[in-house]
Order: structure tokens, then C-alpha cells, then sequence
């Protein structure tokens, strides 16, 4: 006879290895979904460590480049499910971004979507875009973290163009 215990402790283990497998498929699914909308869109792109799709823009006017990433995960903020769109703009310890913290702040009150963030070392603009947003929604959100992203970084670096 099998304790209740011992049973309770297989159930749980087996709950465990469920949701450990399922965990992948899910991923998989929500990288499926953005690149179906990224291929339809023509969208050239590359998949990096972190599973996000790494896009270049070059910007011919003044012959600089800004690098874009599109999460390769959806976010759960009930009910919505949020895809992240951003850009690199300034290291944050090279930059001297500290001392100019409240600046970007205010320029965040400026704009209509997105917001100039720390991640790591990093100082990104970031689009956060309902992940059943259209094609051509994405397609703008896209553009627009390339842009505002590479003037902040000129604003900041002068002629420097890292990202």
C-alpha cells in the first residue's frame, strides 16, 4: 500500500515535470507568433542569446545605424499580454546617465508612447505594445524606438553612433 504521502509527493514531482515540459512549447509558440508577423512584414532580423529578434536600421541621412530588439517573450499584466520593443540609447556608467536622470525623466512626460529606462547597464527607450497589436502597429512601434532611440543617443553622445 502506498502512503498518501508518498502519493501526494508523485503527483506533485510529475506537476513539476509537466509544467517543465510545457514551459518550452509555450516559448516556442510566442517566438512563432512575432516571427510570423516580423517575416510578413519583411522585417530582417536575427535571434539572439536571449531569444529576443534583433533588428539594424540604417538611417541613410546621416549614415548611422541604431539596433532595435523585439522581446522574444509576451509579459502577463492582466488582462493584457505586453510585448516589449526597445532600443539601446547610452551606457549608463560612460554616459554619465546618473546626473542626467531627471532630465530624462521629464522627457518621458513628453512623449506619447515609451519611455527611456535603465536595464543593466544600459539606458533603452521602450515601446510596451499589446502583443495582438497589428503588423503595421508593430511595424511603427518598430520604427519609432529606432528613432527616438538613435536622437536621444546623438543628443547625448554627440557623433559617436555605438548603437
Amino acid at each position: 500500500m502506498t502512503s498518501p504521502l508518498l502519493t501526494a509527493a508523485r503527483v506533485a514531482i510529475a506537476g513539476v515535470v509537466a509544467a517543465a515540459m510545457l514551459a518550452p512549447a509555450v516559448t516556442q509558440a510566442e517566438d512563432n507568433s512575432m516571427k510570423r508577423k516580423l517575416d510578413a512584414l519583411g522585417q530582417k532580423y536575427e535571434i539572439d542569446n536571449d531569444g529576443d529578434f534583433k533588428m539594424t536600421f540604417k538611417f541613410s541621412e546621416d549614415q548611422r545605424t541604431q539596433i532595435v530588439f523585439v522581446s522574444g517573450h509576451v509579459e502577463e499584466a492582466k488582462p493584457l499580454m505586453i510585448r516589449q520593443i526597445f532600443a539601446p540609447v547610452a551606457q549608463v556608467k560612460d554616459d554619465k546617465i546618473g546626473g542626467r536622470a531627471l532630465d530624462l525623466l521629464r522627457d518621458n512626460f513628453g512623449l506619447k508612447v515609451g519611455a527611456y529606462e535603465v536595464q543593466g547597464d544600459f539606458l533603452i527607450y521602450n515601446v510596451k505594445l499589446n502583443d495582438d497589436a497589428s503588423s503595421a502597429q508593430l511595424q511603427k512601434a518598430i520604427n519609432m524606438a529606432a528613432a527616438v532611440a538613435d536622437e536621444k543617443e546623438k543628443e547625448i553622445s554627440g557623433a559617436r553612433d555605438t548603437f
